[in-house]
């Protein structure tokens, strides 16, 4: 997910530490919303954050225990994606605590302790802005808990605080005096707050954990022994799980159930009916299941979306063929189009994708008269606190998240419209029981349910002048917005939403240059944001036409790149890192192929080398993907590195087999059968090489994902002479 960075006023306070530990936190205020001038900013472009004393507030991201374990509160739900590691090292490193102390715990659900800087106050994890929003402000409480366990240590030693150490998780004097953190965190407490201008944050030359190889991840141990806890672990007293019977088209409505046979089978207690789904309560996920799978139900298909996917894709080519709303306009595009001595067009499709995660859907729920606690994957609490507090007509302080770890989500937990888990209290609601109860989906409901990355149709053509030069460039595009109708709908500035042509046509110095966008109004099949957002097509448009440009040219896909990249230094040094890394112009055996592309995503920046063969029975694979990436200061470069790799695998798994598809508005995809995810045996090699930088982090979560598609293309191209224009690509060459 891809916001605006708004700007914002933040404090900086340390809170008084209860039954002898020492609590410390970081928090602040959102000011009024500031945009970027020319586009919307990704998260953290607007700079790092700076922090300001502030009051003392009882919450904290820092707790010390008596038994020196620290506690690190992390605001950013832990997806797989390792935010809970990545800022439990930028605390520790600034403590100087010794990594085996450290822990890691999801936050409350508390929008003015714990907002996401980069959402403008909402606390939300989205966007790959985990890391970007929190660099300085987590280094900065670590550095504070080190000060205020220094000033404690030198009025009980009565010794100059300047004269005392901390190493390893052990405060020292070199008079012999030593304490560890949980001994000094009672009178640490009582150390008077430090402003910004007193913490001396490290260089990074004195850096000990971050950018360093590799650390233990925080969560292994729990996943590797089962006691972390996902929503499907939940179990609290007299619980029922509920499963849900969806209308089988977007757009329908309930007609009539027949619950008779549900309610005879054993474990049944309950039959919830919904505007546009029925749900069965049991005692366990078995019995509701049989329960739903027993439902006689009558549709409501009268309002019902039923068109094919092969007839909203040639309404989108129809759109096409007329000019959109103008989101990027440089020079006189018509008229160098007009001139050019050559001109190429071309036009590329892109499905519905799903999620997909590992973990379905799901969300338990109580309702009592305090209000509502909720445990499960929360990735947007602060919306999700407003869309629960609103339907049951309490405060939203009355609603009580517990973030749960989550086996991925790809967007689709971070839902702006809150859809399942309103659809959980929903049924809690309309139960009238006082029990707790989770609602489970099953990947049929998962798959079939909504909720995907748009559809799109690109439309593009570019004119060289008689010397080769690519003067002009004109992208049209086709799709459903994901911010509109969301509460993300103030996103949607001149009219458009930012998220649909995010990378068209970029980051390439053409001189003239028009992207525009039609926006179908009328379908209701619900989008939203997928891994990368609109990069994960419009870089495939972007990077794959870019080579056929270069073609027609005559030059090198590298080399052409590199002439329309010169004032782009970062993204200049990373193609060069890949093509270099690559081996690019070194010869391939015959039925091999190279293929590039390089893409900015979340203020990072990536570039891909693909390596294909093509067998003689026309199948082909992807052998080795070598991939460069600048994200800035690399935190823990093997997290870096395991996110680049999931993102190959992730896109290549969209790029081969993966598609949702509508028959008569029916979805026609169930499960892994036939929505097809990268088999094992499918995946290449990849090699990953980080640009060493100071520059504060950026994204890693989701930047490996757009590169990678184009870059294939482009190989197979490089290996057969043919173009792809559509995905997926399939498994024949």
């Amino acid at each position: 997910m891809e916001t605006i960075n708004l700007s914002r006023r933040h404090f900086f306070k340390v809170a008084a530490a209860v039954a002898g530990s020492l609590t410390l936190g970081v928090y602040w205020t959102a000011s009024h919303a500031e945009t970027a001038p020319q586009k919307p900013a990704g998260p953290g472009e607007a700079g790092s954050p700076e922090l300001k004393q502030g009051l003392a507030d009882p919450q904290a991201f820092i707790r010390i225990d008596p038994d020196s374990t620290v506690h690190v509160i992390v605001k950013h739900m832990e997806m797989g994606q390792g935010s809970h590691t990545g800022i439990a090292t930028l605390i520790a490193d600034e403590m100087d605590a010794d990594w085996a102390q450290i822990r890691a715990e999801n936050s409350p659900a508390d929008a003015s302790r714990y907002g996401n800087m980069a959402f403008g106050g909402m606390q939300g994890t989205g966007g790959s802005t985990s890391m970007a929003n929190s660099y300085l402000q987590m280094r900065q409480a670590g550095a504070a808990a080190k000060f205020m366990l220094v000033g404690a240590a030198a009025t009980l030693w009565n010794l100059p605080a300047n004269e005392i150490t901390v190493k390893a998780g052990i405060v020292s004097h070199p008079s012999g005096k030593t304490a560890k953190f949980g001994e000094l965190a009672e009178a640490a407490q009582k150390q008077p707050v430090p402003s910004i201008e007193q913490l001396k944050l490290k260089t990074p030359e004195q850096f000990i954990y971050i950018g360093k190889p590799a650390l233990q991840r925080v969560d292994i141990m729990g996943k590797v022994n089962g006691t972390a806890q996902f929503t499907q672990d939940v179990q609290l007293p007299d619980m029922l799980t509920a499963v849900v019977a969806h209308a089988p088209l977007f757009g329908a409505s309930l007609a009539s159930v027949d619950d008779t046979a549900a309610k005879a089978i054993k474990g049944v207690k309950a039959v919830v009916s919904l505007p546009n789904a029925v749900a069965v309560l049991a005692s366990d996920f078995w019995s509701a299941k049989q329960g739903r799978d027993a439902l006689k139900i009558t549709w409501d298909e009268s309002k019902a979306y039923k068109a094919n996917s092969a007839d909203q894709l040639a309404s989108y080519q129809k759109m096409a063929e007329t000019a959109g709303k103008e989101t990027t306009k440089i020079g006189n595009p018509a008229e160098a189009l007009a001139s050019a001595a050559t001109l190429v067009k071309a036009n590329y499709s892109f499905p519905y994708l799903a999620h997909a995660a590992m973990e379905p859907l799901n969300c338990v729920v109580h309702i009592t008269d305090k209000g509502c606690e909720l445990w499960y994957g929360a990735q947007l609490q602060t919306i999700d606190q407003a869309k629960v507090s609103e339907l049951l007509k309490i405060e939203p302080a009355q609603v009580n998240i517990h973030t749960l770890y989550a086996g991925g989500s790809f967007g689709r937990r971070g839902n702006p419209m809150s859809d399942y888990v309103l659809e959980a209290v929903k049924i809690a609601k309309a139960s009238n029981l006082s029990v707790p109860i989770k609602m489970v989906w099953t990947r049929e409901d998962d798959m079939r349910a909504g909720h995907y990355r748009p559809m799109f149709f690109h439309s593009l053509q570019a004119g060289l002048d008689k010397d080769k030069q690519l003067i002009a460039w004109q992208q049209r595009l086709v799709g459903q917005s994901i911010m509109a109708g969301t509460p993300m709908a103030m996103m949607i500035t001149d009219g458009y939403d930012p998220v649909s042509v995010e990378g068209a046509g970029e980051p390439y110095a053409i001189p003239n240059k028009l992207v525009e966008l039609h926006t179908p109004e009328d379908i209701p099949v619900p989008v939203q944001w997928w891994r990368s957002v609109g990069h994960t097509h419009t870089a495939y448009a972007t990077e794959c036409f870019m080579d056929e440009m270069a073609k027609a040219a005559g030059k090198d896909p590298v080399e052409f790149r590199r002439g329309l990249l010169k004032d782009s230094p970062r993204h200049l040094a990373v193609l060069n890192l890949a093509a270099e890394k690559a081996g690019w112009g070194s010869e391939l055996p015959k039925g091999k192929g190279r293929g590039i592309a390089v893409v900015e995503s979340f203020n990072s920046y990536v570039a891909e080398v693909a390596e294909v063969t093509v067998k003689e029975d026309g199948s082909f694979t992807v052998d080795k993907v070598v991939l460069a990436v600048d994200c800035g200061l690399a935190v823990n470069p093997s997290m870096v590195e395991a996110q680049m790799v999931g993102g190959v695998g992730f896109a290549l798994s969209a790029a081969l087999g993966e598609k949702i598809t509508l028959k008569n508005g029916q979805v026609e995809q169930s499960n892994f059968h036939d929505y097809t995810p990268l088999r094992i045996g499918q995946m290449p090699v990849v090699e990953v090489h980080i640009v060493p930088s100071q520059e504060n982090p950026s994204g890693v979560g989701e930047p490996g994902v757009p590169p990678l598609a184009p870059a294939v293309a482009n190989a197979l191209f490089a290996a057969t002479g043919k173009r792809r224009y559509e995905l997926p690509l399939g498994t024949k060459a």
